[in-house]
């Protein structure tokens, strides 16, 4: 049974930091892409990141970057979202995904597999 567990979000004041993990197991990933989404309330969700399966190809939304930063640690099957100068904008729940076989990807629709989302809130 494939499974991502997402973890670290939090509540934290503008311009702090968080940093998500995304434990995945039941299959190994090191080949998919993998990705971070995030939806607000009352707002569809959107792309943040995404990182090929070697870590050498990666793209962030235009609102993160420079911001956020994505990455992968294949041995543990865990993915990364390191988030600095966070702003009360950035409030949303954040999900992991995974797309197999995928250099990268940038539309919910290409990922396969979801976790279950962490709740990232920043205060103004």
């Amino acid at each position: 049974q494939v499974q991502l567990i997402e973890s670290g979000g939090g509540l934290v004041q503008a311009g702090g930091s968080l940093r998500l993990s995304c434990a995945a197991s039941g299959r190994t990933f090191s080949r998919d892409a993998m990705g971070w989404f995030r939806q607000a309330p009352g707002k569809e969700r959107e792309f943040v990141a995404t990182i090929s399966g070697s870590g050498s190809t990666i793209y962030y939304a235009d609102s993160v970057k420079g911001r956020f930063t994505i990455s992968r640690d294949n041995a543990k099957n865990t993915v990364y979202l390191q988030m600095n100068s966070l702003k009360p904008e950035d409030t949303a729940v954040y999900y992991c995904a995974a797309a197999p076989f995928r250099r990268f990807g940038l539309r919910g629709h290409e990922y396969d597999y979801w976790g279950q989302g962490t709740q990232v809130t920043v205060s103004s």
